[in-house]
């Protein structure tokens, strides 16, 4: 399904994908956010080998109003609830933004933890 809104010079058609792409770019944004996520294991592992832009992203678009689903893998020694809510309040701002419509939700779906990026050793006495 799509956001059709009639103007005066014609139609303005808004895909799920659209969102899916503002979406993801305002989650890769969030601190604590390690990558995105399937909603099940198969999914997953397929999904692992593509770059999808709209993996671990769902979004459902009815009356007017837009609802995001979210698969995420969060770092692990984060606060998780602070995460969600970045992830909540960061995708809800930029889709409203660049749409001009009403975000209803942002479900938040943390999948698993994971190791961050890890950072350099300093060897001493080379």
């Amino acid at each position: 399904m799509s956001i059709a809104q009639d103007e005066p010079l014609g139609t303005i058609d808004i895909s799920e994908i659209t969102v899916s792409t503002i979406a993801n770019r305002a989650i890769n944004q969030c601190y604590g956010v390690v990558g995105m996520s399937s909603k099940n294991l198969v999914g997953g592992i397929a999904s692992l080998l593509s770059r999808d832009i709209k993996r671990g992203i769902d979004v459902t678009i009815d009356n007017g109003g837009i609802t995001i689903d979210v698969y995420v893998i969060v770092e692990y020694g984060v606060r998780i609830r602070a995460v969600a809510e970045s992830i909540q309040s960061t995708v809800k701002f930029h889709v409203e933004k660049s749409l001009g419509l009403p975000v209803r939700a942002v479900n938040v779906y943390v999948q698993g933890l994971r190791q961050g990026k890890s950072k350099p050793q300093i060897k001493s006495g080379d």
